[in-house]
């Protein structure tokens, strides 16, 4: 119970941060940027680390960063399949989670393999 209180006031104040901050920024599609991932992302790891200490946290902060790293490199490749190369959107986010897995498995390989 608790810590689904937590998380709804955590991520509800942080939802409300991102959404003032995205008003200052142009165009104001930035708001569901600003709004959603970041703020669900902090509420989280705020909650790991309560329950399972600052050492667990980190590598789930990590695990974001690469997943982060993975979507930036998928959204990349499809905005410009699309832009570029005229593909429809299907064809494009088809051929581009190909990038998405290469980038994601091959981060894991680096982090988390050697460790």
């Amino acid at each position: 119970m608790w810590e689904m209180l937590f998380r709804f006031l955590v991520g509800g104040a942080l939802v409300s941060a991102f959404a003032c901050l995205s008003d200052v920024f142009k165009p104001q599609s930035f708001a569901g940027l600003f709004g959603a991932a970041p703020s669900i992302a902090l509420a989280t790891l705020g909650l790991t680390v309560f329950r399972e200490g600052p050492a667990y946290a980190a590598i789930e902060a990590r695990s974001m960063m690469a997943g982060a790293i993975a979507f930036f490199l998928y959204a990349y490749c499809v905005s410009w399949l699309m832009m570029r190369r005229h593909l429809r959107g299907l064809v494009a986010s088809s051929v581009a989670i190909i990038v998405w897995a290469a980038a994601a498995f091959g981060l894991w390989f680096v982090w988390w393999a050697k460790a």
